[in-house]
């Protein structure tokens, strides 16, 4: 999220998403990585909600697991492959972990 929202234009940035420093500075593209980074947190907080205040937690859990799968999914078919991996890998693991 701090990368995202706060870091823009970082050396970090460019090589994550492999976009030139130029393009980085551009606000159009900052706007775009400011908006996906406060989307990240915001689910982040939504499964710490789930998990920590929720009366239930694994019902709200597993449907923002599935939720980030499906985005990552989305991704992958419009953008690269590796996202499903990438994005989607640790959500999947968690959704199938949380059937045990």
């Amino acid at each position: 999220m701090y990368l995202e929202t706060f870091a823009t234009s970082s050396k970090t940035i460019s090589r994550v998403f492999n976009m030139g420093k130029e393009e980085l500075e551009r606000s159009s593209v900052q706007t775009l990585f400011k908006n996906q980074g406060i989307y990240n947190g915001l689910i982040g907080l939504g499964l710490i909600y789930a998990i920590f205040f929720s009366s239930a937690p694994l019902e709200i859990v597993r449907l923002l697991l599935i939720y980030i799968i499906l985005v990552a999914l989305y991704g992958s078919l419009t953008s690269n492959k590796k996202i499903i991996l990438t994005q989607g890998g640790l959500a999947i693991l968690a959704l199938i972990s949380s059937f045990f």
